[in-house]
């Protein structure tokens, strides 16, 4: 379907699941990217875009995407429920440890799946040795260095995602990236990030 998401969203209203269907498919591995840099934890950031699209169904008929686009929407969606998910995560764990589990390796090998789990505990571990990196910076300016750094937002998009002006986005990286050089602080191009969480969650 090559419709735009404001096409699509005008079917999603109208009760067309295969229309949100599509953009899921359009926009999951983003939001999934970015949730991934926010919490450093391959499950938790499964959830958010879960608990993320959840919200978008739920908002269907009073959304209005911006620019033909849903994702700096989609992406406040993710920046909100990533905040509440601590305040919530040990209610969740445990409910979760009272349910019945199956197998993860039915029907996988054994070294098709320590291989899935060494691909994503790798992936885990190059996002935080990225999140390390920005411990000296205040809140909204790793805001903007997970955005636009590490997940190559363009600065209109981050700035729609956080509810600031451009002016404020621009500001807050050039401070951040004066502080990052200070500390002798590189960041992974936002490729070379993408590319590592890709190759793990198709494994």
């Amino acid at each position: 379907m090559g419709e735009t998401d404001e096409d699509l969203w005008r079917e999603c209203i109208a009760g067309d699941a295969d229309a949100f269907g599509v953009l899921f498919d359009r926009h999951s591995d983003a939001i999934f990217r970015y949730c991934l840099s926010r919490c450093g934890s391959w499950h938790d950031a499964e959830e958010l875009v879960s608990i993320t699209f959840l919200e978008a169904w739920r908002q269907r008929n009073r959304l209005k995407p911006e620019r033909d686009t849903l994702l700096p929407w989609l992406l406040g969606v993710a920046t909100n429920a990533n905040r509440n998910r601590a305040r919530g995560s040990r209610r969740h764990a445990e409910f979760l440890a009272r349910l019945p589990h199956s197998d993860p390796r039915h029907g996988r090998n054994e070294a098709d799946h320590a291989e899935s789990v060494a691909s994503r505990l790798d992936a885990e571990r190059a996002v935080r040795e990225l999140l390390d990196t920005t411990a000296g910076l205040n809140d909204g300016e790793r805001d903007v260095v997970v955005l636009c750094l590490m997940n190559g937002i363009g600065q209109e998009e981050a700035a729609k995602t956080l509810g600031v002006r451009i002016g404020t986005v621009k500001s807050r990286l050039y401070r951040a990236r004066t502080k990052l050089a200070a500390m002798n602080q590189t960041q992974m191009p936002a490729q070379q990030l993408d590319t590592t969480i890709v190759e793990a969650r198709m494994s």
